[in-house]
């Protein structure tokens, strides 16, 4: 057996993550020296340090911690210098990076059971592509002998938990004083902190910063915070007491065994306790963040819950309004947002004056795609609750609580407006949607060896359209061939009699009449990530999930009539592969 083959499936698509039993002592010291290697390889140099610089952090769960300090170890005995942040979240982590040389490990499994670990980095202030995730597993190597876990004194730095803190509420402070000088004057210049690669010191920033402490104004809104017990506990409630009037927070002891449920926002049922408190205590909205802090979830005043589709508008809204318009270029800002969106998002966002983007799930991908020198991308977003600014004002990383605050500040009432705008006043004034959830559905065994069955879906949704289009253009043609045969999982067609083709043989075929039932006219087909077709009032979309062994679908619809002719054209799209599939299809309720 190769070394490290159980470790394997741990390297997934945007992370490190799996069961906690295969967090090995011998893996994660073969995974420490891995990462030195990585990181002493990396094409970019600090020139005024002789060092690589590396953060680290680490979120609540068991054992996050042991295996934080066990890397760090490795890495200073490398010769790298490391930086200890302790317990932050994962966007802290990203802001401490950019600080530095962009370098950062988070130890974390985000959302995850507590029963899961994982491990998150960056390089060069950039995401690891699925490839370089690959890359680093090659990279094991078992040590010969248990490592003698002695750092190097000098080549370790440790940054107090207030100013891991204060550093990251100051730069936030910032951001909102310069949108809303009014509402934020700097008191006076300072100079922020951050730790020196030499011997543990700490030198001065030429950054200036204000005073987070200074007594301005706060906006006019009472919110309820649920940090399900995860890394925002120690950090939500003195970064939104800096910005709001009354705050009420919920589950913010820090606890790794996750006493209510995994901590992950978008689970069903996951936000009863905040929607009760949200009208219990009268608040303007609640908000709920997951394990690790990247992930957001909204409540109105009325406690329900606000879609994601329409949070990821009124967010690109903020990121649109609030950019500095350049006199000197034409070009159109584009928006970012990934396949299980609603399809009334693109319009939306066109109405905004913005180039709506499709992209394949996943904010890692996400962000790659927003680091292109070109990138005209100003915003991205995707149905899981993960939002991106890259205004250039803040680190262009899915942080929640940023984002949170960035909503709070288009909904309260400005110095030179009396008003503050209701939440649910603006998401009722969006076109209806009636939606699934995004549903995870157990992956039916491949007909065929070669081909996945979203595979085989994706080449049958793109023969009946072809299909479709050449009939189009010979209407005619259409006409005598109304009974045509066509084949689920090979590119023949045969009138009126079998074809000699296997596949034939082991599939039933479908009539020309029945693919346009399938694929009416107008219909749009994406195969970036699984299949999505978007229909004249609904979409749906069937994926496989970078995160598990599962099929992921979500369907929508303009009424609950729309949602369930989307479900049955899906369904019957996917029965001539598995029918079992198709009746899971059909009986996912709507949310």
């Amino acid at each position: 057996m190769p070394s490290f083959a159980a470790q394997q499936p741990l390297f997934r698509a945007y992370d490190i993550r799996g069961p906690r039993q295969h967090f090995t002592t011998d893996f994660i010291q073969a995974l420490g020296h891995a990462f030195a290697h990585l990181y002493q390889t990396a094409e970019y140099r600090d020139t005024t340090h002789k060092q690589s610089i590396v953060v680290i952090g680490y979120d609540v769960r068991c054992s996050s911690d042991d295996i934080a300090h066990t890397l760090e170890t490795i890495l200073a005995q490398h010769g790298l210098h490391v930086i200890q942040l302790g317990l932050v979240t994962t966007p802290m982590m990203a802001y401490w990076a950019a600080q530095y040389q962009g370098h950062g490990i988070m130890v974390t499994a985000s959302h995850s059971a507590k029963d899961i670990l994982g491990i998150k980095w960056l390089v060069n202030h950039q995401s690891p592509s699925c490839a370089e995730i690959q890359a680093l597993y090659q990279q094991l190597v078992p040590p010969d002998t248990p490592l003698a876990l002695t750092a190097a004194i000098s080549s370790l730095g440790h940054l107090p938990t207030e100013q891991v803190s204060h550093g990251y509420i100051d730069a936030i402070y910032h951001v909102f004083s310069q949108l809303y000088p009014l509402l934020y004057p700097i008191s006076g210049e300072q100079t922020c902190d951050k730790a020196s690669p030499h011997h543990g010191q700490y030198s001065a920033a030429q950054r200036p910063c204000s005073d987070w402490r200074y007594a301005a104004p706060k906006l006019e809104l009472t919110v309820v915070i649920d940090c399900m017990h995860g890394a925002t506990s120690h950090i939500a409630q003195p970064l939104f007491q800096r910005f709001c009037q009354s705050v009420v927070m919920l589950n913010d002891t820090a606890d790794g065994h996750f006493p209510l449920g995994n901590p992950d926002p978008t689970e069903p049922s996951r936000l009863k306790q905040l929607q009760q408190a949200v009208t219990t205590h009268k608040a303007d909205i609640g908000l709920a963040f997951d394990g690790d802090g990247d992930r957001l979830m909204v409540v109105d005043e009325n406690g329900k819950t606000v879609m994601p589709d329409h949070l990821l508008y009124l967010l690109a809204k903020s990121a649109l309004c609030d950019s500095a318009p350049n006199p000197a270029s034409t070009a159109v800002p584009q928006v970012l947002f990934d396949i299980k969106c609603s399809h009334h998002l693109p319009a939306l966002l066109a109405d905004l004056g913005a180039e709506p983007i499709v992209s394949r799930t996943g904010s890692s991908l996400m962000r790659q795609q927003m680091q292109h020198t070109d990138s005209r991308i100003v915003f991205a977003g995707e149905l899981s609750g993960h939002f991106i600014f890259n205004d250039k004002r803040f680190i262009a990383y899915d942080d929640a609580m940023y984002a949170a605050l960035r909503l709070l500040h288009g909904l309260a009432a400005r110095p030179d407006d009396a008003t503050k705008t209701s939440l649910a006043a603006i998401t009722q004034s969006l076109p209806t949607l009636v939606s699934t959830a995004d549903h995870y559905l157990p992956v039916p065994y491949a007909l065929t060896r070669e081909r996945s069955i979203v595979t085989q879906l994706q080449v049958f949704c793109q023969y009946i359209q072809q299909l479709m289009d050449a009939a189009r253009e010979q209407s005619d043609i259409a006409e005598s061939q109304e009974d045509c045969l066509v084949n689920p999982t090979c590119s023949h067609t045969v009138v009126h009699e079998r074809s000699s083709c296997d596949c034939i043989a082991q599939q039933p075929a479908i009539t020309l009449a029945q693919a346009r039932q399938l694929l009416p006219i107008g219909t749009k087909l994406s195969c970036i990530d699984g299949v999505r077709l978007d229909f004249a009032h609904g979409f749906g979309v069937l994926r496989q999930s970078n995160t598990s062994h599962h099929l992921t679908a979500r369907f929508a619809g303009d009424s609950l009539d729309d949602l369930k002719e989307v479900q049955n054209r899906f369904a019957a799209l996917c029965r001539p592969f598995d029918q079992r599939l198709a009746e899971q299809i059909i009986a996912i309720a709507a949310e």
